[in-house]
């Protein structure tokens, strides 16, 4: 099957609109594609008429243009029949909003399309799901424009089993400026499931990293997705629901998913180095550093920071996760000190985490990041940066971000996320230094470096 006219349509159908109620998901989505995507759109009910000034087809077999896309949303009882003239009418896929399938016991149903368009080598995906973001391609989610918050284009696939929890994962990736290379909620995933669209985003050029929102697998299928994402070259994250029983119902009445064993999951994606998250914060750590670094790291760390205390709730992050902050030999030490500014050259503490104390100016981190840089015992480097600190400036992140583009060691950071500081994230975003507003989101980058064994 071609995926590609699902994700880059030119030309897309909303069937379903209304002629009464603008509010209904198929009119928000006509009007959202209409007015600001650069997909030429046609409206379609039975009763004709027009809409938004034009003109609503009856069939889709009416319209006089190739369609790439269609998005469905109409009763489930009529969906085959629609399904059937795509098929007849040269669509090349759709996006099943409709709900009323699996999920409330009409498992016919849900056969019966599936059986259509496996006969047809039609892809769709759905049903009951919000369908596809594909930045500045195509939007099929029927929530208002207004209300959306959405990630610029990046290097993240984000594939989800509910759609609501893939739109509450965009709002944090718009928030942290991390960037959606697609984002697809597949619902009840009838036809298109995770090994698919895993296959698919293996070689697709704009994805860098592959991340998972799961419920549950069919009987037999997370081995096979195990062993798939196992032997894909991009790193695979995977958000697993449904651990407990009272999830593991929650997970069959969403989608009608079987949640399974997780903690066999869990063993696996580990034994095999997929990065499991455990929750919604680690998804995003996790896919925000291996969207910028691919080498796996063993996790020995060097911490710098202007704040004692920082610098040990980094160690304890660190320690829980297994991850080992080495200290500097004397002789590096007395080194090191000798380049510090002579302010902080007697009460900065040396050792590992670096304690530059709050009246450290730019230079000092530089010269404790150049050190670190080249010590071999450490592979990685986390910068904690108060950027209250009087001797600290906007150029920082920028002046640190070029140790690691000189180095090739990784450095991730953790600077508080207000707009007052945005020049000085900025100067490590642009540089893919990966930045987060929390100490253990930094620590927690580490954690990915660690758990990823991309092949």
């Amino acid at each position: 099957m071609d995926f590609k006219p699902l994700f880059e349509p030119k030309t897309m159908a909303v069937v379903g609109v209304s002629l009464t109620n603008e509010r209904h998901p198929a009119n928000v989505i006509f009007n959202k594609i209409f007015l600001r995507y650069p997909v030429e759109v046609f409206p379609v009910n039975p009763r004709g008429g027009t809409l938004q000034g034009e003109k609503v087809y009856k069939r889709i077999s009416e319209i006089p243009r190739g369609i790439d896309l269609a998005v469905i949303a109409v009763r489930a009882d009529y969906v085959a029949d629609i399904l059937t003239d795509c098929i007849q009418s040269g669509v090349k896929g759709a996006v099943l909003i409709s709900g009323g399938f699996a999920e409330i016991g009409r498992q016919d149903l849900q056969d019966r399309i599936v059986a259509i368009a496996r006969e047809a080598r039609f892809p769709f995906i759905g049903p009951n799901c919000l369908g596809i973001y594909s930045p500045s391609h195509v939007d099929t989610f029927f929530l208002p424009s207004e209300r959306m918050v959405r990630p610029g284009p990046g290097n993240i696939a984000l594939i989800s089993q509910s759609g609501g929890v893939l739109v509450d994962q965009m709002v944090k990736f718009a928030n942290e400026g991390v960037g959606l290379s697609l984002g697809v909620s597949i619902g009840n995933k009838a036809l298109i499931r995770e090994l698919d669209l895993l296959a698919y985003l293996a070689g697709d050029p704009k994805t860098e990293v592959i991340a998972f929102y799961v419920e549950g697998f069919k009987k037999y299928e997370g081995r096979k997705f195990v062993l798939a994402a196992k032997t894909c070259p991009k790193p695979v994250v995977v958000l697993k629901a449904g651990k407990s029983a009272a999830g593991s119902r929650a997970a069959s009445s969403h989608t009608a998913s079987l949640a399974g064993d997780y903690a066999v999951f869990s063993a696996a994606l580990s034994q095999h180095g997929i990065v499991e998250a455990k929750n919604e914060f680690e998804l995003l750590s996790f896919c925000e550093a291996l969207g910028c670094y691919k080498t796996a790291i063993e996790g020995r760390v060097g911490i710098i920071t202007g704040s004692g205390g920082h610098g040990v709730l980094a160690v304890d992050f660190c320690a829980a996760h297994g991850i080992s902050a080495p200290k500097l030999s004397a002789a590096a030490c007395r080194k090191f000190k000798q380049q510090l500014s002579p302010s902080i050259r007697e009460i900065a503490a040396l050792t590992n985490p670096i304690d530059l104390t709050g009246s450290a100016i730019d230079d000092d981190f530089v010269t404790a990041a150049n050190i670190l840089s080249s010590d071999p015992n450490i592979e990685c480097i986390i910068i904690l940066l108060l950027p209250y600190s009087p001797g600290i400036t906007s150029d920082v992140g920028a002046r640190l971000s070029q140790i690691h583009r000189k180095s090739g060691k990784p450095v991730v950071a953790y600077v508080p996320h207000l707009e007052k500081y945005r020049m000085l994230i900025e100067g490590f975003e642009f540089n893919r230094v990966p930045v987060s507003p929390s100490i253990e989101g930094a620590v927690l980058m580490v954690e990915a470096m660690r758990r990823c064994r991309p092949c």
